[in-house]
């Protein structure tokens, strides 16, 4: 079990700001492949990897990175500062 966060269109277009999902993925990439089969929300949602970025525990990763020993992954569109 993992708690899967979405913050700002992410969140938009799932519905829901957080949620706990009963996975199976070894890697971040198997997890977004496991939610865009869900619902329609969930593909559009995830359509474009490139437009998102992932955070496990609060630090950045890739969608390569393995899930084992993971609490939290949250989606999140790029971040630009100024």
């Amino acid at each position: 079990m993992v708690e899967v966060m979405y913050f700002a269109w992410v969140r938009e277009r799932i519905g829901e700001p957080r949620e706990k999902v009963e996975t199976t993925a070894t890697t971040v990439a198997g997890l977004v492949d496991e939610l865009r089969v869900r619902e329609p929300r969930y593909a559009e949602a995830f359509k474009d990897l490139s437009a998102l970025r992932v955070a496990l525990d609060q630090e950045l990763s890739d969608f390569d990175a393995p899930l084992a020993g993971v609490r939290e992954v949250a989606f999140f569109p790029p971040m630009t500062g100024g």
